[in-house]
């Protein structure tokens, strides 16, 4: 089989080929996916196919909405255009805090020192003092649940000795994460110059926090939260979907004059063919508190309705069993450690297709994990998705006869 050009094509889905482990490898197959999914949300946007839904109105200046199950981008408004990021920020902040967390730089009982920039934090606020010494945990819940600019400070100076040194952090990591519209100049969100982000490097940022950290993810769907000695108004989430819709379990507000009213809101549900379908909304620049929390929703439950999730394999099973040459095996089984899930437009499910593009011959030795070709998913001849392949074994090379004859075959060939 001949190697296919599989640059993006017209009227394509994007594909992100995301997988949620339960802690974070390194392994080659681990690795291969973090490599698509960047790559595949970094890459330029696509147009729709007539046959794909279109979503609707939406009362906001820039949105994305993302099937996560499936790695697949549904629908997008602008997301290439710099935006003011409002306590979004929290986001990365939130993601390093994590990261100090599982490397045991900090402990959730460890208590932190409230510092005088800390407690003069405007905007948002936990209400915390430097009187206090408080528990990382708390800190955690003031920064995510009130969206409190003190306590964020406070992780940030925690977690990086000063204020600065976060922010440093916090760009490396966008960095690496190829965030490439993103940049940072405080832990907290508030109005500065250059302070910016776009639509789609928060989906980048927003995957990889659920990805990394699952353990954590209970944070963003505390309701309510309040530090003994704060005040009780201060202590309802400023998600308001985490009230309206038991399926919303996150993630973070955000709100300054110059951003207008934000949301990056998750939801999962259940689908007989597909399992849980988590769904990511991302909406920037909406009017108010309600129409952000609206216009989210819209998109939430288009999503879950316009679309289909089908599994095409499960988890380990083989997608194709091709012959491999120079092996002490002489076929190979690929597919992928977790399942392969597509997303479709309702109803659809009868006029998918689906093609292996792999490389050929394949030559010996194979690692598990080792990506060796790619799933290619169309639907009346537009690609829906591409989903890389791996090896589901490991395959040493034969001996020096074995090599030889099918060198031999080979040639002959």
């Amino acid at each position: 089989m001949a190697v296919r050009g599989l640059a993006p094509q017209p009227r394509q889905f994007f594909l992100l080929f995301l997988v949620f482990p339960v802690t974070v490898s390194r392994s080659p197959f681990a690795l291969a996916w973090r490599r698509a999914l960047c790559a595949a949300l970094l890459a330029p946007s696509m147009l729709w196919a007539q046959s794909i839904p279109q979503p609707p109105e939406i009362a906001a200046r820039n949105y994305l909405l993302m099937d996560v199950s499936s790695g697949q981008v549904l629908a997008t408004k602008d997301i290439d255009a710099p935006v003011e990021q409002a306590s979004l920020t929290k986001l990365m902040t939130g993601y390093l805090v994590f990261d100090a967390l599982r490397a045991k730089k900090i402990s959730l009982e460890q208590r932190l020192p409230v510092s005088e920039l800390a407690w003069k934090m405007p905007g948002s606020r936990m209400f915390i003092d430097p009187k206090m010494q408080v528990p990382v945990d708390d800190l955690i819940k003031g920064m995510i649940v009130q969206s409190g600019n003190d306590a964020t400070m406070a992780l940030a100076e925690g977690v990086g000795g000063t204020a600065e040194n976060f922010v440093r952090l916090m760009n490396e990591q966008a960095k690496a994460f190829g965030m490439t519209g993103t940049h940072y100049k405080n832990p907290e969100g508030l109005t500065e110059p250059g302070h910016t982000t776009t639509a789609r490097d928060l989906a980048v940022l927003a995957t990889r926090l659920m990805q990394d950290f699952p353990e954590y993810m209970h944070y963003y769907s505390i309701k309510q939260y309040r530090y003994e000695g704060t005040p009780k108004s201060n202590s309802n989430n400023r998600n308001t979907l985490l009230f309206r819709d038991p399926t919303v379990d996150g993630l973070k507000t955000g709100h300054t004059a110059a951003a207008g009213y934000c949301l990056v809101a998750t939801a999962q549900r259940e689908f007989p063919q597909a399992g849980q379908r988590r769904l990511l909304s991302i909406m920037l620049g909406a009017a108010s508190e309600n129409a952000r929390a609206n216009e989210s929703q819209k998109l939430l439950n288009w999503g879950y309705t316009a679309f289909d999730g089908v599994k095409l394999f499960d988890a380990g099973q083989p997608a194709a069993t091709p012959e491999i040459w120079k092996g002490a095996k002489g076929k190979l089984k690929i597919g992928s450690e977790k399942p392969i899930v597509v997303t479709i437009p309702s109803g659809s499910g009868g006029k998918i297709a689906t093609e292996i593009v792999r490389q050929d011959p394949l030559i010996a030795p194979f690692t598990k994990g080792q990506t060796v070709g790619t799933l290619k998913v169309t639907l009346e001849g537009e690609v829906l998705a591409q989903v890389p392949l791996q090896a589901l074994e490991s395959v040493e090379q034969a001996g020096l006869l074995g090599r030889a004859w099918d060198g031999i075959r080979l040639w002959i060939k």
